[in-house]
């Protein structure tokens, strides 16, 4: 008897991955990652703010932010199906954003959240870019080696005043953003010594320096805002957050474990130990 024929099934294509990339190396962490797991990546690199090194290994395109209708027509032209939005840009003024005739419909679109806080407008850019056909993934769906774990990750814990200060930092920074304000605040024997807003972790830092009391250093918290769209926006650390704190006379960082990024976890942990600074993933539930 003849044998039977046997069919192939052809497996679908990767999607292919477009990331809308601002500053710092985790957009060209992302596209490695995508790469490796064989998808196609296109990197969108916003003028001013991404850094044309990190990108240049990549196909990838410099578009100033407010080239609404250049960033689409380049998404789409290379095939883009999912989106990645991923490292840090300063919110413009209108007057800085120039936005092009489709960036005027798409500021239309997202109306009044346009001038709420930070997280109100990337929910609604997600919405937005959701109706145009993209699916919006977070970089910690591509990056998963980048989460940060719950638990101490250097040699050094906290002693019962930074747990104190730990506590206490969590409980602001959650105040903070339910009314979307910021993600980190530096607590120090129990006073809050800055809170994060429109100026970003480093300049926190730098401000907190000047306002040490005497007696041991303060903690750094990060977390996640309470109902934050995860697919944009997460706290980011990495070994200038290390320097940063070790300049303010910090004794150590916590942040929201499973919902915070490393630049680089060794290099990161490494800088901790050489300056006796702790690192600890926390739960704030």
């Amino acid at each position: 008897m003849p044998q039977p024929k046997l069919r192939m099934t052809k497996l679908p294509e990767p999607r292919t991955l477009g990331i809308l990339a601002g500053g710092g190396p985790l957009p060209a962490q992302v596209a490695r990652a995508a790469q490796a797991a064989g998808r196609k990546v296109f990197l969108v690199g916003f003028e001013g703010f991404a850094d044309k090194a990190q990108l240049a290994p990549f196909s990838h395109e410099m578009i100033r932010l407010g080239a609404a209708g250049s960033i689409l027509s380049a998404l789409r032209r290379e095939g883009v199906q999912d989106l990645v939005l991923i490292g840090p840009v300063r919110r413009p003024s209108m007057l800085d954003l120039r936005p092009d005739g489709e960036g005027m419909k798409i500021v239309g679109r997202i109306g009044r959240a346009a001038f709420s806080g930070d997280d109100g407008l990337l929910a609604a850019v997600v919405r937005v870019l959701g109706e145009e056909g993209f699916r919006i993934l977070g970089a910690h769906e591509i990056l998963s080696e980048a989460v940060g774990p719950k638990g101490l990750l250097t040699k050094i814990g906290p002693d019962a005043q930074a747990q104190a200060d730990i506590d206490r930092a969590i409980a602001v920074t959650k105040a903070l953003g339910a009314v979307d304000v910021g993600q980190g605040c530096v607590v120090q024997m129990g006073v809050v010594l800055a809170v994060e807003a429109i100026e970003g972790t480093d300049a926190m830092l730098a401000r907190a320096k000047g306002l040490a009391r005497p007696g041991v250093g303060g903690v750094l918290v990060k977390l996640v805002k309470p109902g934050q769209d995860r697919r944009a926006d997460l706290p980011t650390i990495g070994p200038d957050t290390i320097i940063g704190c070790v300049d303010a006379g910090l004794r150590g960082l916590a942040f929201e474990a499973g919902g915070t990024l490393f630049t680089d976890r060794d290099a990161m942990i490494k800088a901790a130990d050489h300056a006796g600074l702790f690192v600890i993933g926390v739960d704030p539930k």
